[in-house]
């Protein structure tokens, strides 16, 4: 069995520059075991014997697949459903409920949610269901009137979530029962999310370094638990593009945390149920 040499210092430079280049995960000096311990099995993989020969690899590598098997082994995918629970008390209670009151008003057509670094799915379908919940006590909010993008960076992790199977673990860990049984069907030995809910999210591959032009604007984002991961200089240009994304009067949900000290200015720190949120001035 081929087994890879420890990592250098000189290779954990260049790959921590390559990873951050490509997917904005900055690595601190002290981290040169994580990058070991992850691509460690791409290296023989991809037939090199040493770090130094991954990369080397990766940058000739015309289909991009070796990067994008890199960059999946270095995300966290670390993720459950209703994660901190605050986030979805403000969205029923503080977000939503104004946005359908304009909806009733006939002064908007669709409320556009999007949950960045979506993972497997978890937040987005927690997402859509919390909205569900919500029209059947919310007069004139339906279903088909709340878009949600989920992105991630990961092809794997899409594929898994645009799938909207879970096994019993990962449904233990955080989704209550009564709406389990209310919009999950067994499938084999796995759970299926409920049609309705998976037609609200709409997947799509995006890289958190892009403008986020190309899916439009939006009224409410979600972005937690990944800015964690990114050096100071992206975490002020990613909340700059989602202050665009968003406009004035738009919201940010971040995690608990998280905060945006320092880091825009275009953000006003709100506070409900136990929890906070920003909006976009």
């Amino acid at each position: 069995m081929s087994t890879t040499p420890p990592i250098k210092p000189a290779e954990f430079k260049v790959l921590r520059d390559y990873i951050e280049e490509h997917c904005g995960i900055s690595l601190s000096e002290d981290k040169s075991y994580l990058v070991d311990t992850r691509l460690s099995s791409i290296v023989v993989e991809a037939g090199c014997t040493d770090f130094a020969g991954l990369h080397q690899r990766a940058l000739i590598d015309p289909t991009k697949q070796l990067r994008d098997r890199m960059i999946d082994a270095m995300t966290t995918n670390e993720t459950l459903w209703f994660r901190d629970q605050h986030p979805f008390t403000i969205l029923r209670e503080k977000l939503i409920p104004p946005l359908a009151a304009e909806l009733r008003g006939g002064t908007r057509r669709q409320i556009r949610i999007w949950s960045a670094a979506s993972s497997t799915g978890q937040e987005p379908y927690s997402i859509a269901i919390a909205v569900r919940e919500l029209c059947r006590t919310e007069a004139g909010l339906r279903p088909e009137m709340v878009e949600i993008v989920a992105t991630d960076i990961s092809p794997t992790v899409l594929k898994a979530a645009r799938s909207g199977l879970y096994d019993n673990a990962a449904l233990q860990r955080g989704m209550p029962p009564d709406l389990k049984a209310r919009y999950f069907r067994h499938e084999g030995e796995m759970w299926l999310v409920d049609e309705e809910i998976r037609d609200m999210v709409r997947f799509e591959e995006f890289n958190l370094q892009d403008s986020p032009a190309r899916l439009g604007r939006f009224d409410i984002v979600f972005c937690r638990y990944v800015a964690i991961y990114f050096s100071e200089t992206m975490k002020k240009k990613l909340y700059a593009r989602i202050a665009d994304a968003v406009g004035p009067g738009g919201h940010l949900i971040i995690s608990a945390i998280e905060n945006l000290r320092g880091l825009s200015t275009r953000f006003e720190p709100q506070e409900h149920a136990g929890g906070s949120y920003y909006r976009c001035s």
